[in-house]
């Protein structure tokens, strides 16, 4: 017999996730539909997204080797019936206060800083580099993490050093490369780029280093068919880029850089989201995602 939901304390809720505790030691990550960009939750949520996330970050557990924080199977019995296929039971962490970002290609705010002084979080790029444009090797961008609201502050690496000493540093740094270049072949087998993605990390009771919460899914990651790629330009993607676009376009009528809510996404835009993580999933697991949890 599961558990109900309502037998664990409620410890807190982010834009996308809810976090319970189940004892001492091991907390339940619950993965809504909820979708957010530009550090807006939206309305309404995307249908099955949860469960492709937690089927995305559960296939990606499993095909990188390095430590992380499940606790148990997705159909573990600590799982209420009411999340189940949503929901995974973690080991508590130290969460270390930084995103760990490793870009392949240029994109997203990396462009606009690198058109800004030639930069990247401190690190200089060649000239002539555009929109999509592969990096010369992968590199490490740390962010800060905001508050719902508030918005990721891009920062160097000598700011994580300071923070979290060098050795720590050079450690997070090397981890988020080794995993991206891991999860970038696995992709690339499958005819899709990973553009770029975004790690947490936290320590365990002895210090050591423990892949944390979602990863390499479609709300964490940028992925681009690769049969479709063309340097210089904006391109399709199986995330939430779709979303994004939708938002700065004429059609949202909102203004990103605003205060005010961004609208309602329209049920054309909420369906061709869901199929795109969808099909994410599927091309980059191999498997069907009617299969998955029994469907």
């Amino acid at each position: 017999m599961r558990p109900e939901l309502s037998t664990y304390k409620h410890l807190a809720s982010g834009k996308v996730r809810d976090i319970y505790e189940v004892d001492d030691n091991t907390l339940l990550m619950v993965v809504s539909d909820r979708i957010s960009a530009y550090d807006h939750a939206l309305d309404p949520a995307i249908p099955d997204k949860g469960r492709v996330l937690t089927a995305t970050s559960q296939f990606f557990f499993d095909s990188i080797d390095f430590p992380n924080h499940l606790a148990g199977p997705l159909d573990d019995e600590r799982i209420p019936d009411e999340v189940l296929g949503r929901a995974m039971v973690v080991h508590k962490l130290d969460m270390l206060p930084f995103e760990c970002v490793a870009r392949g290609y240029l994109t997203g705010s990396g462009l606009k800083e690198y058109k800004a002084n030639g930069t990247v979080c401190g690190i200089e790029l060649p000239e002539g580099l555009q929109e999509a444009s592969r990096l010369p090797e992968p590199i490490f961008t740390p962010a800060t993490k905001a508050e719902q609201g508030e918005h990721d502050e891009n920062v160097s690496f000598d700011v994580v050093a300071d923070k979290l000493g060098q050795e720590r540093a050079e450690q997070l740094r090397d981890a988020t490369l080794q995993i991206y270049s891991k999860a970038a072949a696995i992709a690339e087998e499958r005819g899709i780029i990973l553009a770029d993605t975004k790690f947490e990390f936290g320590l365990d009771t002895d210090g050591n280093l423990v892949l944390a919460d979602e990863v390499l899914t479609p709300d964490s990651s940028r992925y681009w068919p690769a049969d479709s790629y063309v340097e210089g330009e904006v391109q399709p993607s199986f995330d939430k880029q779709y979303v994004r676009n939708w938002l700065t376009s004429p059609a949202s009528g909102w203004d990103a850089a605003s205060d005010t809510t961004p609208p309602a996404l329209p049920d054309d835009v909420v369906s061709a989201t869901r199929l795109r993580y969808i099909e994410a999933y599927e091309r980059l697991s191999g498997k069907r995602f009617a299969d998955y949890l029994g469907g």
